[in-house]
């Protein structure tokens, strides 16, 4: 192990007291949007250890920083950087090395000591941590697996952690750290190598793949390791996740699509995080943004990854060559649907659980409670807004008991009046709204 007291960055630092240290190392640390923190089951087991540990990350699913958990609950974890400064000048990012900022670096023991103060005073419920890359990715994976390693043997936090492996990074480093955190991610950055060569050129892609997919088999084996031996201990419990930066490269909708599905399928990813392309840095290379960032297309990004993941459709379904671009006034699946009219409409009272998911307005739960119902008698129009069936969408789409709720068989009047606002359109009883990825 490398010594803390040489974690020190060739250059005179001024001495900065830890709030400093935080204001500036969580700034930098606010364009990292992966930091979701569900999924883990670690349990403050007072029992085994004979030491009364802190935290507990098996209490709830719990969210990213400041939103909101299944049961209501608002969480936050401490999102923060070791170190800002970093020996890569990739084009996009704030913390390159050929920018003019405010750089700090916390010690082992100034991080471990933040965490664990602020989850006594009820701050956090877990710890987000990254870093730039100072020295080389070893020696900077090495200080994040030291401040993890004592807060779970020394401080016995049993908390929520998620750390953000370095690319380039060695096996053995990323093993041990899989041992301690609940999940690690890698970031994408971009969606091509051409992408990633001309905007972070000392990125290599293979260092950013090669760790994931021995991540995701570490993964596979701890959990069928975990099948015939109770006490096997779990690698990464929660799952390992990545991020991808959108509009800074010119890849299209669909590019950035079949990629994500090669990377569910073949390193088993938790899930893909799309960031919208913020202009931190002046270059000709980035694309001069005269509004605001992509939002929207960040959104349609995330209800498309939505549909593969759990709708079970595939990348070419959704976008392809002939139409590169996710709808921009239209959600995927109901753009889906217009291109695919002939497969409609749907009888509601006797399609299958996969028909009906394909079906606008139609989400998971929704889907699952007509089936459910349907046992009972057979349903009528007034029934399906109080299944979570939104009308406004699937109205064009379905019959039930044979009857049509509109009956339109143009996919440019139809689309006419899911974009239009008609006043006088009066829905049956019991029509609500659902939130946003329930009502796909």
């Amino acid at each position: 192990m490398i010594p803390e007291h040489m974690f020190v960055l060739g250059r005179q630092e001024t001495v900065m007291d830890v709030l400093e240290k935080v204001k500036i190392l969580a700034s930098a640390a606010k364009y990292d949007a992966s930091c979701a923190s569900s999924g883990s089951s670690r349990k403050n087991n007072f029992s085994q250890t004979g030491v009364r540990g802190l935290g507990n990350a098996s209490s709830s699913p719990v969210g990213i920083c400041h939103s909101w958990a299944s049961d209501g609950r608002c969480i936050s974890l401490l999102k923060i950087l070791y170190s800002n400064y970093c020996i890569n000048d990739c084009v996009y990012c704030v913390n390159r090395r050929s920018n003019d900022i405010p750089r700090s670096s916390f010690t082992i023991n100034e991080l471990v000591d933040l965490t664990v103060n602020f989850y006594r005073r009820n701050y956090i419920e877990g710890l987000f941590l990254s870093s730039g890359v100072f020295h080389s990715p070893d020696r900077t994976m090495e200080v994040l697996l030291q401040v993890v390693k004592r807060l779970r043997m020394e401080q016995h936090f049993n908390g929520y952690i998620h750390l953000k492996v370095i690319p380039g990074a060695s096996r053995d480093l990323i093993r041990e750290a899989g041992s301690y955190a609940d999940r690690l991610s890698v970031n994408i950055e971009l969606p091509s190598e051409r992408g990633l060569h001309l905007l972070a050129p000392e990125k290599k892609r293979e260092d950013i793949l090669a760790p994931m997919s021995y991540i995701g088999a570490k993964i596979q084996a701890s959990s069928e390791e975990q099948r015939y031996f109770k006490k096997a201990k779990a690698f990464v419990p929660a799952g390992q996740s990545t991020q991808m930066i959108v509009g800074a490269s010119p890849e299209p909708d669909y590019q950035i699509l079949q990629l994500v599905e090669q990377l569910y399928h073949k390193v088993h990813l938790k899930r893909v995080y799309y960031s919208a392309y913020v202009p931190v840095n002046t270059n000709s290379l980035l694309p001069a943004l005269n509004v605001t960032p992509p939002l929207k297309r960040e959104n349609r990004l995330y209800q498309a990854d939505w549909l593969i993941r759990f709708y079970k459709f595939r990348a070419a379904e959704i976008a392809g060559p002939d139409q590169p671009l996710l709808e921009a006034e239209l959600d995927p699946k109901t753009s889906w649907a217009l291109r695919n009219l002939k497969l409609f409409p749907v009888e509601i009272n006797r399609a299958d659980y996969e028909t009906l998911l394909r079906i606008p307005g139609v989400g998971l739960k929704s889907a699952e409670r007509l089936i459910s119902a349907r046992r009972f008698g057979c349903l009528t129009l007034n029934d399906l807004p109080k299944l979570g069936v939104v009308l406004k969408r699937a109205r064009y789409f379905i019959t039930c008991q044979g009857n049509f709720l509109e009956k339109l068989d143009n996919d440019q009047l139809i689309r006419q009046r899911l974009l239009g606002v008609d006043q006088n359109r009066i829905e049956p009883a019991g029509f609500n709204q659902l939130p946003l990825f329930g009502e796909l």
